[in-house]
């Protein structure tokens, strides 16, 4: 009996941030309203911002840790897919809840998506490469694995970002009816064909050839215990972020109008929230001498950020009516085709060191200098 009673009290200390989380979304149900109505000045709503963000970060980091558990469980390459498809999930939510929430942008999903790429593929691409080279001069990866992210998530951001702006039946930056559903599906075409490469036909890419699947992990610190006792917690972490994703488009939309914020600084604070508990494992990773668990962490966020996200960006697009641009501007544009390319050179050969990791930073860098200079 004192086992039990201290297995549970031990399971609470460990889901405080849940608790905080289920508290939080029941004071804004209820107060939630009162708060948001005519909503003024500076202190409500940073108050409001410092207690939602925080609570959903701490959330988001357990969603990872308990996707990190069925990862152990599971075993490779399915554990990194439930950790990227859970993260995704909340990105993809709450892209929708801002696009459906405060003043209409049209720009918003666009502007989200490429701050993930550039957040991704730069800043946690960089940080894993420099700091695991740093400790361990050089790292390996599959390469097979690197080039089967690569050679999907090329075409999906052309079509996706760059494409719009050169099509003639619509308004620069934006698709027709037709071209919206035929991006959307092939989106979900692409991605689909990924997902079964994958985890069915091409699991041993996405490993490194010989290696021990458990010690790809470096969860030591973790508890793990049953499948079903991970998913449920996982279901339970995820669905305070998504209810509160509303509430959290509309604080960040009235501070970016009422303080002349760049609207792409929107874009980054909702990628920095969801990223960041992925982006730490990924780091981690690569500082265990782990590399191909940060390359499938990395590679496969971005790849999904467009798999996923653009079907449902575009669906809303269509059932409500607004108008939707995902033409990147000429300087995005730029950065964008820049990183790919330097991506694909980073990852043509098996093994990485310090430089490529400086190149994707001060890529980074560029990216956020040139948000606040427009």
């Amino acid at each position: 009996m004192a086992e039990k009673k201290n297995s549970v009290v031990s399971i609470l200390k460990e889901e405080l941030g849940m608790c905080v989380g289920w508290v939080t979304l029941i004071c804004f149900l209820v107060m939630g309203k009162t708060w948001f109505t005519g909503m003024s000045g500076v202190f409500l709503p940073t108050v409001l911002f410092l207690w939602l963000f925080p609570a959903m970060l701490w959330l988001s980091f357990r969603v990872v840790q308990h996707a990190d558990c069925l990862a152990i469980k599971l075993g490779e390459p399915y554990g990194t897919l439930i950790l990227t498809l859970s993260v995704i999930s909340i990105e993809m939510v709450m892209i929708s809840a801002v696009m459906l929430t405060g003043v209409q942008n049209p720009e918003v999903g666009r502007d989200m998506m490429f701050a993930v790429l550039m957040i991704v593929l730069n800043g946690l691409v960089g940080i894993s490469l420099l700091w695991g080279g740093i400790k361990h001069l050089e790292q390996v990866h599959n390469l097979q694995g690197a080039n089967t992210f690569l050679v999907v998530l090329i075409p999906l951001t052309v079509l996706t970002l760059i494409l719009p702006n050169f099509t003639v039946s619509t308004s620069h930056g934006t698709y027709s009816t037709a071209q919206m559903i035929y991006a959307g599906l092939a989106s979900v075409a692409l991605y689909g064909t990924f997902l079964t490469i994958q985890t069915m036909r091409h699991q041993g890419f996405f490993m490194i050839p010989g290696g021990d699947v458990e010690d790809k992990h470096g969860h030591d610190d973790l508890v793990v215990r049953s499948v079903f006792f991970h998913s449920m917690l996982l279901v339970g972490n995820m669905l305070p972020i998504v209810l509160l994703s509303k509430n959290m488009a509309k604080i960040i939309d009235y501070k970016i109008v009422s303080f002349g914020a760049p609207v792409a600084l929107g874009g980054v604070l909702i990628a920095v929230l969801v990223l960041a508990p992925e982006g730490m494992a990924a780091i981690k990773s690569a500082t265990e001498n782990k590399l191909q668990r940060s390359v499938n962490i990395c590679l496969g966020s971005a790849l999904a950020t467009i798999g996923m996200t653009v079907p449902a960006v575009l669906l809303i697009g269509l059932v409500t009516g607004n108008k939707v641009v995902l033409g990147l501007g000429p300087v995005d544009s730029v950065l964008l085709v820049t990183t790919l390319i330097v991506s694909m050179v980073t990852f043509s050969n098996t093994k990485t060191n310090i430089i490529h990791g400086f190149v994707h930073i001060i890529l980074f860098i560029t990216y956020l200098v040139m948000i606040f200079d427009r």
